[in-house]
This record gives C-alpha cells, structure tokens and sequence, in this order.
C-alpha cells in the first residue's frame, strides 16, 4: 500500500477513535469538554500551533533548518561525561514510567485525585503520540546525520513529536493546576520541563522540532485534564 494512503487510513482511524471516545463519555462530561474546548482561546490556539507545526514537516526547506538547529545543540555545544551522566537523567523525567513509578508517592500524601489523574493522562497521552507517529513517520535524527552524539541507546519508534517532552509538560501543566502553585512553583517546574525537552536533542533522541511539538501537546493535555477535573470527581469534590 503507498505510504500516502496508509497516512490517510491512519488519519481516518484516528478521527474514528476520536469520535468513540467522545461518544463513550458521560453526556454531561462531554458537553463540558467541548463548552471548555470554545471558551479556552489559549489551548485552541495551542491545538492550532501544534497543527502547524505537525504540518511544517512536510516543508524541505523546515528540515533543513531543523537539521542545522540539531546538529549545533548535539554536536557543537560542550559535551563531558560527567555532563552526559547528568543529562541522561535529567532526560529519565519525562519518562512515562517515571510518572508511573512517582505515582503511589501522590497517594502517600493524600494526593489521590492527582494520582488518577497521572495515570490516566499519561496512557491517553502515549497513545495519542504513539498514533501520530505513526502518521508523520518521521525517522529519528541519528538515522539520517552522520556523526550524532548519543547517549544510552539508539531510541526505536518514530521521531515527531518528542514523548518524553509531551509527558514532562502534561505533568508540569497539571501538577500547577492540582497543586495550585504560585508563579515561582510554576516557572520551577517549566523550568524543569524545558530542561527535558533540551535533553531529548542533547541525547540525540529529537529535533527541535520534535521537541517543540511535545511541549505544545503535552501543554495542551494538560489543560484538558484540567477541564475534565470537576466532572471526574464532582463538581463539589
């Protein structure tokens, strides 16, 4: 089957699950993610972005850029082992195990609804980055430059976008929202998730681009949880 035509099945079956899944909801959840969806300017202007971008791919003249931007912040900037060590863990954050494993420590402190709330938004947040994948099909940087720094292994899967930058953004937007941090909790944790999404080059895991993608929807995961909260628990929970 062409490529093209695999892309557009692939689209369609995503629109399909789209369309289950807002059929499987509560009526009343629904029509409040949707109210939430036209009333919040800011996420549909990120949802837009992230289209762009995604779209941008499909531009030579974007991957050329993009190419040159990776191969600076991997190749050309200061590299140690020590510096490796560092970034390899930093880069472990935005791990979908991570925020698996740290979840039983929001139970601990009385956290439960933060916890589910990982829980669930991490799974739908993988498969909805695993699907897109699929879609853009875009190889990963060491598959196609010469001479890319890597550090641990050689990642498997599609390139766009970035999974570790999507997850550590959904968890630094929801952590802001159930923790209601102030501005200084909250550039803290921003903070932290461009630290990932930096890492993900600095490994040779992402472009720029990928990561840019993964900050955008794993921000925009984030504020649907946030619109779903109240009808996930009750409007006075």
């Amino acid at each position: 089957m062409p490529l093209v035509f695999q892309r557009v099945l692939i689209l369609l079956t995503l629109a399909l699950g789209l369309g289950v899944f807002l059929a499987w909801l509560p009526a009343e959840m629904r029509e409040a993610l949707l109210t939430g969806l036209s009333a919040q300017r800011s996420l549909v202007s990120l949802l837009f972005f992230f289209v762009l971008i995604s779209l941008s791919l499909l531009w030579s003249g974007g991957q050329h850029v993009d190419a040159s931007a990776f191969v600076f912040l991997n190749r050309q900037i200061y590299h140690s082992p020590g510096l490796d060590k560092v970034m390899w863990a930093l880069t472990q954050l935005g791990s979908m195990w991570f925020a698996l494993l740290i979840t039983p420590v929001f139970f601990v402190f009385g956290y439960s609804h933060l916890a589910v709330e990982v829980v669930l938004g991490t799974m739908t947040l993988w498969l909805f980055v695993e699907m897109v994948k699929m879609l853009t099909d875009r190889s990963r940087p060491f598959l196609v430059l010469e001479g890319t720094h890597i550090i641990g292994r050689k990642e498997s899967g599609r390139s766009f976008p970035s999974g570790h930058t999507s997850q550590i953004f959904f968890m630094a937007t929801l952590l802001r929202y159930q923790l209601q941090s102030d501005f200084g909790q909250a550039l803290a944790l921003y903070i932290v998730a461009l630290l990932v999404g930096f890492t993900r080059i600095y490994v040779g895991a992402h472009y720029p681009r990928d990561v840019l993608g993964g900050a955008v929807l794993g921000s925009v995961w984030g504020v649907m949880m946030m619109l779903i909260d109240p009808y996930l628990w009750g409007v006075d929970a």
